[in-house]
């Protein structure tokens, strides 16, 4: 019961350090579209992820854009990215994805916006029995985890991006490879038949002459 309490805590903990927020968005062709995080105070980490995993070249411009219209990060025809950047005010952040380029292609995108807070006022609820070194130990190993985890994430998502492409590439394709199988069967049918059209011209021909 007790384990269970402090496994309780360190949940409690962990989620006080960081919010996050992930999504899965298509994009239409000539799209422009934003998304927003609050930022409740300045010196907070913002880290921002996204892959494109379908539609097009898999690339798609993006912007971040602080608290007084001030740019963070840009970029052009980038397929994935994946940034962490310090809050310089407090307010609202706004993250941006431009699908203008593209005339027809719809492209779906995923990301995740997180705000983190590594500040070392979030103390550990201590508990009978503890010294204030097991507790400092027991904040480092929380924080050991989570970023561990926190990488783990990332790389399923890398991995899943790779998958993806890898899957859409396939099915392009194979797709080509049945319209090409459908082009060259039509076009043997009709070899064949202009074949047979101009045997049987010839022995009309023929006959009419001997005739």
């Amino acid at each position: 019961m007790r384990l269970y309490l402090i496994l309780i805590s360190l949940i409690g903990y962990v989620c006080c350090l960081s919010s996050a927020t992930a999504l899965t968005y298509k994009l239409h062709a000539h799209e422009f579209a934003c998304f927003f995080a609050h930022a409740p105070e300045k010196g907070l980490k913002l880290a921002f992820y996204f892959a494109v995993q379908s539609g097009g070249s898999f690339d798609v411009d993006y912007s971040v854009v602080g608290p007084g219209e001030k740019t963070i990060l840009e970029g052009t025809r980038e397929r994935q990215g994946d940034y962490v950047f310090t809050a310089k005010e407090p307010g609202e952040h706004r993250f941006c994805f431009n699908n203008e380029m593209s005339t027809f292609a719809e492209k779906t995108v995923d990301f995740e916006i997180s705000v983190e807070n590594e500040s070392k006022d979030a103390k550990l609820p201590s508990k009978q029995g503890t010294s204030p070194e097991q507790t400092s130990a027991l904040e480092e190993s929380i924080l050991k985890v989570s970023r561990d985890l926190s990488t783990i994430n990332r790389n399923q998502k890398y991995f899943r991006t790779r998958e993806n492409r890898n899957m859409s590439t396939v099915k392009s394709t194979e797709n080509r490879i049945f319209n090409f199988s459908v082009m060259e069967s039509l076009l043997m049918i009709s070899m064949a038949g202009l074949q047979v059209f101009i045997v049987r011209f010839f022995f009309q021909g023929a006959r009419k002459g001997y005739v």
